[in-house]
């Protein structure tokens, strides 16, 4: 099959895929597009948002359409990294055996990282960033696809341990749940209070998902995108020769190099997903939200003066 022909089956797996979502996610269409993209080029995605908003159901629902194994971990101050991981156990024999954590799984659910000690949220991103994780001085691989999609509550502050910058750096996209509108919550109540048990198709496997991802990497980049997308993280940089006033006023620390991988790898998912066999301006400027968000760092000035992200990345498309 030629890369054309698997780009037009790949716009309409991928608006099958949305319908099958929508059967039971009401709303929340630029989420759903963001963990999918995430998914399409093998990164993790952060979820920030309120508890009640369907992330645990989300991401299980995704992982059925995608027939994908599913894990979910509950983080909590006191998990240890053996108990996500794995550990070695004497069995009958008296011999060490390996039993496998809830790490070994495609799609991971981190249900409120930040619940978690140190110790154990950098045993989960050795996983994310090598797919593997060793154990007693043995590496094991995980499967293939792999992906973490971890959750946050941004208005729980006590009893949590928020992650590094250098560990948010790990992930492609910040992904920020807002509450539904009106309507939209209307109709989750009535769905959800019903005796119906909807249920949703499987449109892809591991080895079709792991053959887009082949496919988005082969997908040729303009030159002129590529310089956008650097330069654009560039520009969130203070203290550097063509750094704009506003960034130098309200911003610590700009994004590193993994951004602007981020930006053309997120591009050519977006041109993809579309039906274009090349990514624009305008894909880079579609995925850029997401993956800036949670790699800048703002200044006590921002803070005192209500600058968003948001704000400060809108000013810099």
């Amino acid at each position: 099959m030629s890369d054309v022909v698997a780009i037009e089956n790949l716009v309409k797996k991928h608006q099958a895929l949305k319908t099958e979502i929508a059967k039971i996610i009401i709303g929340q269409e630029q989420v759903v597009e963001q963990i999918l993209l995430s998914i399409y080029t093998g990164g993790h995605s952060l979820l920030i948002g309120v508890p009640g908003l369907a992330k645990t159901l989300m991401v299980n629902t995704i992982a059925q359409t995608l027939g994908l194994n599913f894990k979910r971990i509950q983080f909590t101050p006191d998990l240890m990294p053996s108990d996500i991981l794995g550990s070695e156990v004497l069995d009958q024999s008296r011999n060490f055996k390996f039993i496998k954590g809830p790490v070994f799984a495609n799609i991971i659910l981190a249900d409120e990282i930040n619940r978690t000690p140190p110790k154990t949220q950098a045993a989960l991103l050795e996983a994310m960033q090598e797919r593997a994780v060793t154990i007693a001085g043995e590496q094991h691989k995980l499967d293939m696809p792999y992906f973490v999609l971890a959750t946050q509550n941004p208005i729980e502050q006590e009893g949590t341990y928020p992650l590094p910058e250098a560990q948010l750096d790990r992930f492609m996209f910040a992904i920020e749940l807002k509450y539904p509108s009106i309507a939209e919550e209307i109709q989750v109540v009535k769905s959800t209070t019903t005796d119906e048990e909807v249920q949703v198709g499987t449109l892809f496997n591991a080895e079709e998902i792991i053959a887009v991802q082949h496919l988005i990497r082969r997908i040729p980049v303009p030159d002129n995108v590529i310089d956008y997308a650097v330069k654009l993280v560039n520009k969130t940089r203070p203290g550097m020769e063509n750094s704009l006033e506003f960034i130098n006023n309200y911003v610590d620390w700009g994004a590193g190099p993994r951004a602007s991988q981020n930006l053309v790898l997120g591009a050519k998912a977006h041109a993809a997903i579309n039906g274009k066999f090349s990514p624009d301006i305008e894909d880079v400027k579609a995925v850029s939200m997401g993956i800036l968000r949670h790699r800048i760092l703002k200044n006590y000035k921002a803070e005192a003066e209500g600058i968003s992200e948001e704000k400060i990345i809108s000013e810099l498309l």
